[in-house]
C-alpha cells in the first residue's frame, strides 16, 4: 500500500484516516467534454464528489487555459493531461506555462527520452510548488498487437518499465502507467513515486478501447496513488451516484 505522505505534497493536507475521504482525495475524474460549457455543467453535476479533475487533449483545445483557471478557482485540484511530446527546449517551455496556470499534476511522454524529461525536470525546479511531471509510459489502449505495429517488440509491461526506469534516470518520479504494471512500478519507485492509474473500469462495466483494465479496490491495492476513471461516470445517467460508487469502492482497499 503507498505510504499516505507520499501524496501530501498533491493533496494540500494530510491523507485521511477516513477511508471515503482518503478515497475522495485519490480520485481523479476525467473531464472529457467537447466544450466550456459542457465541463461547467458536468462539474456541477458532480455535487462536490470529487476533488481532482483531468483536462485532456478534447477539452484544453476547445475551452484553453480559461477553462483550466476558472476550475482553479473554484477550488478543483487539476490533473493537465496533454502528454508533452517535443524537442527538450519546447517541452520545457510547455510545462513553464502550464505551471503557471496552477495545475497540480501534468504528463509528458516518456518516449520522449531522457533529454526531454530532463529538461522538463530542471525547468520546473526553478518554480515554486511546483505541479507533478508524470511521465507516461504506455498508454492503455495499447496492447501486444498494436506495439508491434509501431515496432516495439516487447510486451506492454515490459515497454512501461523500461520507460518508467528511464524516467527516474533523469529525475521523474510520477508516472502514469495501465493497472497492470502498478506493481512492477511501485517496487522501482519506492514509496516516493506518484503512479496515477487510467484505465480503471468497476466490475461489469464497458472496456470501451481500453485493453489493460482493473477495478478501483484491485489497483489501490496494487500500490496506484491516484485512479482515473472517465466514461463510468461522465456517461452515467447519475454522474454524482457513480462517483459516489467507485468512491466506496476504493474505501474498501484503504
Amino acid at each position: 500500500m503507498v505510504v499516505p505522505q507520499q501524496l501530501e505534497s498533491l493533496v494540500g493536507q494530510s491523507v485521511s484516516n477516513n477511508p471515503l475521504e482518503a478515497a475522495k482525495q485519490r480520485l481523479i475524474v476525467a473531464l472529457d467534454v467537447p466544450t466550456a460549457q459542457a465541463a461547467k455543467e458536468f462539474v456541477d453535476r458532480l455535487e462536490g464528489t470529487c476533488q481532482w479533475l483531468k483536462i485532456g487533449l478534447e477539452l484544453f483545445t476547445a475551452a484553453g487555459p480559461a477553462m483550466v483557471e476558472e476550475l482553479v478557482g473554484r477550488g478543483h485540484s487539476i490533473f493537465l493531461d496533454l502528454k508533452f511530446h517535443d524537442i527538450p527546449n519546447t517541452v520545457a517551455g510547455a510545462v513553464r506555462s502550464a505551471a503557471a496556470l496552477g495545475v497540480r499534476m501534468m504528463t509528458l511522454h516518456a518516449l520522449g527520452g531522457p533529454s526531454m524529461l530532463a529538461a522538463a525536470r530542471n525547468e520546473m525546479q526553478k518554480v515554486a510548488n511546483p505541479p507533478e511531471l508524470l511521465a507516461v509510459t504506455i498508454l492503455t489502449s495499447m496492447d501486444a498487437a498494436q506495439l508491434g505495429a509501431v515496432g516495439v517488440a516487447a510486451s506492454p509491461g515490459e515497454a512501461a518499465e523500461r520507460l518508467a526506469r528511464l524516467g527516474v534516470e533523469a529525475g521523474i518520479r510520477g508516472f502514469v502507467c495501465s493497472p497492470q504494471e502498478v506493481a512492477a512500478l511501485r517496487t522501482m519507485t519506492g514509496s516516493a513515486g506518484i503512479l496515477v492509474v487510467p484505465g480503471i473500469r468497476p466490475a461489469g462495466a464497458a472496456l470501451g478501447d481500453q485493453k489493460r483494465v482493473a477495478t478501483p479496490a484491485e489497483t489501490l491495492r496494487q500500490g496506484a496513488s491516484f485512479l482515473v476513471v472517465g466514461r463510468p461516470i461522465t456517461q452515467a445517467a447519475n454522474p454524482a451516484l457513480a462517483a459516489r460508487q467507485i468512491l466506496d469502492e476504493m474505501a474498501t482497499a484503504l
